[in-house]
């Protein structure tokens, strides 16, 4: 293993600059003039316990917070243009079995375009089961280099979430705390539009000249 590809890989920069210049920007650019349709997609792990916020004072004090550690997972694919979320939830583990289900609802939406999902390096988005479908369903598959979050549009809402219903705030149950995230989701397009619309833009850190140590 040479020392250059391991000093480019822990610089992050070989996918900002490689995936925006050769496929994603292109394909943004036909979202925008309404010739294909394309989705962010990736996994959220929303854990019941303690997301604490700020807090300030002059004595000892207790904070409630969930107990357990329950797992309420979220498979999204979000709209680059429209920001309309299509969801697969479990409270197990997502899989590929999850991530067929969501190619399956993306298809059955019957746009009469083109479709692009987005995805990250994730092993199971990238195994002969998940590939096969896509192809079946005339979806393709961009995936991201590794390292490179930013690029993820999607993940900007998983972010927006946790501000919206975790920080400083408690839970009794599972119930409750998978209930406050299925109402956030649910109100993206009323109550949470402007400000996600403001969030959800197309402003990605790509890096134009990069340099590795050998």
């Amino acid at each position: 293993m040479s020392s250059s590809r391991g000093s480019a890989r822990q610089s992050g920069c070989r996918s900002p600059r490689s995936i925006p210049q050769k496929k994603l920007e292109p394909r943004l650019e036909e979202a925008k003039a309404g010739t294909r349709a394309v989705f962010f997609g990736d996994a959220a792990h929303f854990v019941l316990g303690a997301y604490l916020g700020f807090l300030w004072c002059f004595e000892r004090l207790f904070v409630k917070t969930g107990a357990g550690r329950q797992r309420f997972n979220l498979l999204g694919a979000l709209n680059a243009v429209t920001h309309e979320l299509i969801t697969v939830t479990n409270d197990d583990y997502i899989n590929s079995k999850n991530v067929c289900d969501l190619l399956r609802k993306l298809a059955a939406l019957g746009l009469n375009l083109p479709v692009t999902l987005v995805l990250d390096n994730a092993r199971y988005q990238k195994c002969a089961l998940v590939r096969d479908l896509a192809q079946e369903l005339q979806i393709e598959l961009l995936y991201l280099t590794a390292y490179s979050p930013n690029l993820n549009l999607i993940e900007r809402l998983g972010k927006f979430v946790k501000k919206q219903c975790f920080y400083s705030i408690y839970y009794a149950d599972f119930t409750a705390f998978k209930k406050a995230i299925t109402n956030c989701l649910d109100q993206c397009h009323t109550t949470h539009k402007e400000e996600l619309d403001s969030l959800l833009t197309w402003r990605f850190q790509s890096f134009k000249k990069i340099k590795t140590v050998t």
